[in-house]
């Protein structure tokens, strides 16, 4: 259709510039074909229409499967690899640079901060020492998660070691649980990460978020006060 047609894909947005491919290791085979055609031909037929257009792109690519592997079971194409891998790199695990943690903690911290429209937090010591002793299996996904959850469910501003969610060595996600001494609290603190996310998606609209959540305004509002959220303008 002309609404198709009209709709630029990301090759095309980033003609002329640098395009980042997340976890190549994921694609199927029908769009590893796509990419190895684009790649060579620099050029591409779009959605809904027969006219080529040339694109010229600089391609960045990530992974965290041994694409080599993949390879060898015809899960992942060699032409396409060798296509990419023209200046490759390694970046270690986020356990074999705990230096970078203190910036990732407060990189995220002031993200998801200014996201749910709340006012940065304050690690202590502590805590980012607690942080940067943690073996981190996922990364910096897993360190990503572990932040928001603590800008979401912890009302204190300033963060200690003992307000950081349960961290589980053998796992690659952090815990969902946090030690509340009480269900009350539980119970608290998951409602106040839900309205939170809510009020996030609505853009802080807190009569689109009451709808979405199918409550009235002012019950919202009630709540929001009892769990202490505001909407900062």
């Amino acid at each position: 259709s002309g609404a198709l047609a009209a709709k630029k894909g990301k090759f095309e947005i980033a003609d002329g510039a640098t395009l980042f491919l997340d976890e190549i290791g994921d694609m199927s085979p029908r769009v590893q074909a796509k990419m190895l055609r684009v790649l060579e031909e620099q050029r591409f037929a779009p959605v809904g229409s027969n006219t080529p257009v040339k694109v010229d792109v600089r391609v960045i690519s990530a992974t965290n499967k041994r694409l080599d592997s993949l390879i060898e079971d015809g899960d992942f194409r060699a032409d396409l690899f060798y296509r990419l891998n023209v200046i490759p790199f390694q970046i270690p695990p986020l356990r074999e640079r705990m230096e970078d943690i203190p910036l990732l903690i407060e990189h995220f911290n002031r993200k998801f901060s200014a996201g749910y429209g709340k006012k940065s937090k304050e690690f202590t010591a502590e805590a980012i020492a607690v942080l940067q002793n943690y073996a981190w299996l996922g990364n910096v996904r897993e360190l990503r998660n572990t932040i928001e959850r603590v800008v979401i469910m912890t009302s204190k501003q300033k963060i200690a070691a003992a307000d950081l969610p349960e961290l589980n060595s053998k796992s690659e996600t952090p815990a969902s649980t946090f030690r509340f001494p009480s269900f009350k609290e539980a119970n608290d603190a998951y409602q106040r990460e839900f309205i939170l996310r809510k009020l996030a998606e609505a853009g802080g609209n807190v009569t689109r978020a009451a709808d979405a959540m199918g409550v009235d305004r002012s019950h919202l509002y009630r709540r929001m006060k009892n769990l202490q959220i505001s909407v900062e303008k």
